[in-house]
């Protein structure tokens, strides 16, 4: 049985300011590249590194993250005319286009992308925790039903997470009888994101003065959040499970992340003239 009453009961957070709406998603996306642009900055002048370029790159990361994450989204729901809706911003696009961006500026502008990706593979997870807590507001990204102690009901999530759309949307079975407007917990996903984010950011600023080769640590980012992405989509309500063992789409695309960030840390273990260390010159202190 599903519980009726869960431990905690969600509602969104959202402002009316005249004829505009602040959510607590917008919020929490305008402090995510906040975070990641002064997590950059700061890393790269403790290398000795201009932090001039940041500001471009993160204005690269918003519009290829947002291009992303939409037509991923249109293209996994086969519905181009989700690109003009509000909802729908997905991990992997959101992710995949804001790196390719990034990189595209890094190239025309010369700086060394792996020189630059060490600095970034901090930023990202920073970004990520606080982005996700924008889903947690809103109510929406969250798991399938449980009746565990920390269980969340989204009676007003987007979209309310009741027996009706936990069925078509994600494919979720319930037992008989159940009434489709009753709203059922389910696992908080959002927060796990949220945690997890914050783990990899900690351990990767545990190993930010690492002796290996520039872009050593982007790689060790990518094997983390390839990692961090296969976990949580266990958990996830999700309709993709189209793979052996039941695995998601976002999970096949985890493992090819995962695995090109092993790779990357491989291929950049030692320091050598091609590849030098991180500091070009000593860090104050």
């Amino acid at each position: 049985m599903f519980r009726i009453f869960a431990s905690i009961v969600h509602h969104p957070v959202a402002y009316q300011i005249g004829p505009f709406q602040a959510t607590g998603f917008g919020l929490a996306m305008l402090l995510s590249f906040v975070i990641g642009q002064h997590v950059t900055t700061k890393e790269l002048e403790r290398r000795g590194e201009d932090s001039a370029p940041v500001g471009d790159m993160v204005f690269a990361a918003v519009i290829g993250g947002l291009l992303g994450a939409k037509i991923y989204y249109a293209i996994l729901m086969h519905d181009m005319g989700s690109l003009m809706s509000r909802a729908g911003f997905v991990f992997w696009g959101g992710l995949i286009g804001g790196i390719v961006a990034v990189i595209a500026v890094v190239l025309k502008k010369k700086l060394g992308v792996a020189k630059m990706s060490d600095a970034i593979a901090l930023a990202l997870p920073a970004a990520y925790s606080i982005g996700r807590t924008g889903c947690w507001a809103v109510g929406d990204d969250y798991g399938r039903p449980w009746n565990g102690p920390l269980a969340v009901m989204f009676p007003q999530g987007a979209p309310p997470s009741t027996v009706a759309n936990m069925s078509k949307m994600f494919g979720v079975q319930f037992p008989p009888g159940m009434s489709p407007s009753q709203v059922v917990s389910v696992y908080p996903t959002q927060i796990f994101e949220v945690l997890m984010g914050f783990v990899m950011f900690l351990i990767l600023w545990r190993f930010r003065d690492h002796k290996h080769a520039v872009g050593w640590l982007f790689g060790f980012y990518c094997l983390l959040a390839g990692l961090e992405r296969f976990i949580v989509e266990f958990f996830r309500a999700k309709d993709d499970r189209f793979f052996a063992g039941g695995l998601t789409t976002a999970q096949i695309i985890a493992i090819v992340f995962a695995l090109f960030g092993a790779a990357w840390m491989f291929m950049r273990r030692d320091v050598t003239p091609s590849a030098p260390g991180i500091y070009s010159r000593r860090p104050a202190g």
